[in-house]
């Protein structure tokens, strides 16, 4: 059975197994393999996508249960919001391995999205469901509040 969706904003059919999961039809039939694999259980934030504009793990969501949404990967993310995030990190050197940070600049994004100038327990508190292996975190709060500032200027 084939699913409809847009991602990155280009309508796409999926011809795949319905119970496949998200992950492995971006990356393995898209060819986008910005998104991650990580833990493949939800827990680490490495395959984080938007769907309809919510993060989401994408290696625990089956394609079927993405018939006619809207997906946004790490190749598509669009914005002030995630222009500011993405030049935080290049400029902070926030990333050390780079492995998990597709997942924390959708994160990021979403977060100053929603509140543009978030305290520190509340970037910890969105940002703290993403696994950083490296453990960057100090570097990846500096980074949010960067791209906080440069969207407040």
């Amino acid at each position: 059975m084939a699913t409809r969706l847009t991602v990155n904003g280009t309508p796409v059919t999926l011809d795949v197994n319905p119970d496949m999961p998200l992950l492995w039809a971006l990356r393995d039939h898209l060819k986008l393999t910005g998104t991650k694999f990580g833990c493949g259980i939800a827990q680490c934030g490495a395959c984080t996508v938007m769907l309809d504009g919510v993060p989401t793990r994408s290696c625990v969501t089956p394609v079927a249960a993405v018939e006619d949404a809207e997906v946004t990967t790490i190749e598509g993310i669009q914005g002030d919001a995630a222009h500011a995030v993405q030049k935080a990190w290049a400029d902070l050197n926030v990333a050390q391995c780079g492995y998990c940070q597709s997942g924390q600049v959708m994160v990021a994004t979403e977060l100053l999205q929603n509140i543009p100038k978030p305290s520190d327990e509340e970037i910890d508190a969105a940002m703290g469901g993403n696994i950083c292996r490296c453990a960057t975190y100090a570097r990846i709060r500096k980074g949010v509040r960067a791209a906080s500032d440069a969207l407040e200027a």
